[in-house]
């Protein structure tokens, strides 16, 4: 049915584009800005984070997703797909993250449009299985871990040089940089990582699968992918004593996703709740505050030395 929805509001944005019904220049604002620069469209946070750290002041980056919106249902608007087509580069995750993508992908003009997928070449992780998820076989979190996003952030330099080879000096600059951070960022982390007495965390919903398998953890997920699934009674149970057997007193907890069944399980094993924050999105609080996904991880950093050390 989603399928067909946004096969129906395709071929309206088709007449947008060629007729010109319904535009206006409020309409076309965020595409008639800065003529001089790449356009580039990124579909959620982590894949705005990589292409505003390389590409910077060379391109116009919009974020599809607004802020402190949950990406994992998100799909576009009539405006923003309009939009979307006139673009020079649109950088998505891919891996089944975006379930609108497929869709929107093959209508889109490819010789007009670099479509990235910054997840090709990652090697990708099987999820549970969810007879109710649409997201396919694979975990699509590839960016929580540090070194898949840097592997990332590498497919949408490439992408920008591509397009724009003139300014390849000053874009291979900006990725030392951000790869700097990161492999600071990794270091770090295995450095902690030494110190834990246990790998085991249970995480609000299976979203640190690249992350746990990167620095030797194991991820006990309340719900599968999507984190609007619903959880029986009998898996929560199971997870309590997980808890008891092994001690665990810490449960996580992510942001944009509902923590009652994280805060269930810590009031049987007599424990607490702490934020282990995936990195969909960000607030506009905290993107005026100038958080972003290295800062968000170095918080997760401290939140799994309380639980594990």
């Amino acid at each position: 049915m989603r399928r067909i929805a946004i096969a129906l509001v395709l071929i309206i944005t088709v007449l947008f584009i060629t007729t010109g019904c319904g535009k206006n220049a409020s309409d076309n604002a965020i595409i008639q800005e800065d003529k001089g620069k790449l356009k580039i469209f990124t579909s959620f946070y982590p894949m705005y984070f990589i292409t505003e750290q390389i590409a910077q002041d060379k391109a116009e980056i919009i974020n599809m997703i607004p802020a402190g919106v949950e990406p994992h249902d998100w799909e576009p608007t009539l405006k923003m797909m309009a939009q979307l087509q006139e673009s020079d580069i649109f950088i998505y995750n891919g891996a089944g993250m975006e379930t609108w993508t497929e869709s929107v992908i093959k209508n889109m003009d490819a010789s007009r449009t670099e479509i990235v997928e910054a997840s090709k070449g990652i090697e990708l992780i099987r999820g549970e299985e969810d007879e109710d998820d649409d997201h396919g076989d694979y975990d699509p979190h590839v960016w929580v871990s540090p070194m898949n996003l840097k592997k990332q952030a590498l497919n949408v330099l490439n992408a920008l040089i591509e397009k724009d080879s003139s300014n390849e000096e000053y874009y291979r600059a900006n990725y030392d940089k951000l790869a700097a951070r990161l492999d600071e960022l990794d270091n770090d982390i295995r450095e902690a990582v030494k110190g834990f007495k246990t790998n085991i965390i249970i995480t609000s919903h299976e979203a640190f699968g690249y992350f746990a398998k990167e620095y030797g953890l194991k991820q006990i997920p309340i719900r599968g992918i999507s984190p609007q699934q619903e959880v029986s009674t009998k898996k929560l149970g199971e997870i309590v004593e997980i808890c008891r057997e092994n001690n665990i007193r810490y449960i996580f907890a992510e942001k944009f996703v509902n923590p009652n069944y994280s805060k269930t399980i810590a009031n049987e094993i007599g424990g607490e709740v702490l934020t282990l924050n995936a990195a969909h999105g960000l607030t506009k609080e905290e993107m005026d505050s100038g958080v972003d996904y290295i800062t968000i991880m170095y918080e997760n950093l401290e939140n799994l030395k309380k639980a594990l050390q």
